[in-house]
């Protein structure tokens, strides 16, 4: 199938520091294109790929699980490693899940997570129940574009696959099962109303991760896809003060 409008996905080669971002669940990389051009513009190594199933038609992602997700953006990881002396991870919402994972799997090479809104519990009881309801509907009502800020839009799909949705809680329960694996600092961004992902994953994440220093900051002017809302600039600056702070080669410190 052909790919929506402005959901391909992005990569710039930049200097030996990189980042991976993931995208959420049955978004796109629209959502995180302007993250990822604000890194590559402050001289950074980008990798925003596209997950499977994503980008075209919902039915596409019925055929995926959250293990193909997981592999998309771990072969992301091992094509900016190779080129790059350390990496950071970022992601938002169900990407801010497969970026913790990244920092679980790879332990000893990730030098910092971003995540926005991560999403890692269960805090929709269709979910509970998703093994069955897929039998049964193959998809339901959409969760993307929960944007504040007027005109601002996410490309995706406006109907939440079934069967692709089932495999999420396992995909949660292993990255919340190796939060103690992650020894890189995190720093999380959480919208004070967010109308997709509630409370309990900070929450979890910050009890959890502990071998990691994980640092909060609340954004008062956003929903859910805040990378397109009115408090995106303050998660692009801080992203790049974060990758200045803990990267080893200072690179990102002349664009902020």
């Amino acid at each position: 199938m052909p790919l929506l409008a402005e959901a391909e996905p992005f990569r710039h080669a930049g200097g030996r520091t990189g980042v991976v971002l993931c995208h959420g669940f049955t978004g796109s990389p629209q959502s995180m294109r302007p993250w990822a051009e604000r890194l590559a513009a402050a001289g950074l190594t980008v990798d925003l790929p596209l997950l499977p199933g994503h980008g075209t038609v919902w039915r596409d992602m019925n055929a995926t699980t959250g293990d193909d997700w997981f592999g998309a953006v771990d072969e992301a990881f091992s094509r900016v490693r190779s080129s790059c002396d350390e990496v950071f991870v970022m992601g938002l919402s169900m990407g801010g899940c497969l970026a913790l994972r990244l920092a679980e799997v790879h332990a000893d090479e990730v030098a910092g997570v971003v995540v926005v809104n991560p999403s890692i519990a269960v805090e929709d009881r269709l979910l509970h129940v998703a093994h069955v309801v897929k039998l049964l509907l193959p998809s339901v009502r959409g969760v993307t574009s929960d944007i504040k800020k007027p005109g601002a839009y996410e490309v995706g799909y406006d109907r939440i696959p079934v069967s692709a949705a089932a495999t999420l809680p396992r995909l949660w329960r292993t990255t919340r099962r190796d939060l103690p694996l992650i020894t890189a600092p995190i720093l999380a961004y959480r919208s004070r109303e967010d109308h997709v992902v509630g409370p309990a994953s900070l929450r979890i994440l910050t009890k959890r991760a502990v071998r990691s220093t994980v640092t909060v900051h609340e954004l008062d002017n956003s929903y859910h896809v805040a990378t397109l809302d009115n408090d995106a600039e303050t998660i692009f600056a801080g992203s790049l003060a974060f990758v200045r702070e803990h990267g080893r080669s200072g690179e990102g410190a002349e664009h902020d």
